[in-house]
């Protein structure tokens, strides 16, 4: 081969570009936020559970509200029962801000990371202002 040190070289330089991405992230990246629960109503509360599985709700919570939403807006039943039987009113502010009323804590330090924009603001009054 007449240009096999050209060839060797092209090769490692598109390696290196190919993997920069790569090795990049595994440098700087941060892992996920872990949400604060310190709040006086989480605090206050003899059993630390939430409506339904902690696992479920992290994954899931996006389509249980928009779930609920359907339920209240389009069906007109606010009230959701549990498997084991325990009833929660079907709100946004009155039932998981009642609980997480850290939004900055709680709800904004994933959704940033995320870099998801919820709209549930569009149509709610924010814990922020309702204080």
């Amino acid at each position: 081969m007449y240009n096999s040190r050209n060839i060797i070289i092209g090769l490692i330089i598109f390696a290196g570009i190919f993997t920069f991405p790569f090795i990049l992230n595994a440098v700087t990246a941060s892992g996920a936020p872990e949400p604060s629960l310190d709040t006086p109503e989480i605090n206050a509360l003899s059993a630390k559970e939430c409506i339904l599985d902690t696992d479920y709700m992290t994954s899931n919570h996006m389509e249980l509200l928009a779930d609920w939403k359907i339920a209240v807006v389009r069906d007109g039943n606010r009230i959701f029962v549990t498997d084991d039987g325990r009833e929660f009113e079907m709100s946004l502010q009155n039932t998981c801000l009642e609980c997480h009323s850290n939004k900055a804590d709680f709800c904004d330090a994933c959704h940033n990371y995320a870099k998801v924009e919820p709209n549930c603001w569009d149509c709610h009054v924010g814990p922020e202002v309702l204080k």
